[in-house]
């Protein structure tokens, strides 16, 4: 009697390691499927960042100097992203890919951040806080450049801290970080994030 209960459960343990065995090897290329399979046939390239100080119109990049005081007064300051289509499967030199409908990005969210390299980073303290904001445009083409204006600094922001401590004296110097949210035409979510260096203080 004990060696037949004893082989009944060595038949059980074996049928058991056997259906785990199975099952670790159906869910491994289940996981892996479903990882790639999320991704989308285009994404976003950002071609530059740019930013206009104040109420001026003119747009450079690289860096903005932010003015948290002009005449008496608090501008917002504008930036825009310069966007392009990137395609995952771009093709061959003789037959590139050439995006559809299918692959069109449709960008309708940005956030900005602002961080210093420091570290300190505490928000309202050491850096503006950061906000969300709406725009909306259509990237699709690889060849063409689409701009997403956006806000950059708030001029209520440079009635706050640590902004409004800088009218009297002092700077500060950080990175904003804008990251754009959309989808593609199938509903896929695509972000992408664009940098430019922000000083902050009263150049009059």
């Amino acid at each position: 009697m004990h060696t037949s209960v004893f082989s009944n459960l060595l038949r059980v343990r074996t049928a058991l390691g056997a259906a785990i065995v199975l099952a670790s090897a159906l869910t491994l290329p289940g996981c892996t499927s479903t990882q790639t399979g999320n991704n989308g046939s285009s994404y976003l390239i950002v071609d530059s960042v740019q930013a206009s100080a104040g109420p001026s119109t003119t747009f450079s990049g690289g860096s903005l100097a932010s003015d948290v005081e002009t005449s008496g007064t608090r501008w917002t300051d504008n930036g825009r992203m310069l966007l392009r289509l990137g395609m995952v499967n771009p093709g061959s030199v003789d037959n590139p890919s050439m995006p559809t409908s299918a692959n069109f990005i449709t960008v309708t969210k940005y956030h900005v951040k602002y961080v210093r390299a420091d570290g300190l980073n505490v928000q309202g303290v050491h850096v503006p806080f950061e906000f969300d904001g709406a725009s909306t445009v259509t990237v699709k083409a690889t060849d063409e450049v689409v701009v997403l204006p956006f806000v950059l600094v708030h001029a209520d922001a440079k009635f706050e801290k640590p902004l409004i401590d800088l009218v009297d004296e002092g700077s500060i110097n950080c990175i904003a970080e804008i990251t754009l949210t959309g989808t593609d035409q199938a509903g896929r979510a695509v972000t992408v994030k664009g940098t430019i260096t922000v000083v902050f203080a009263n150049w009059g």
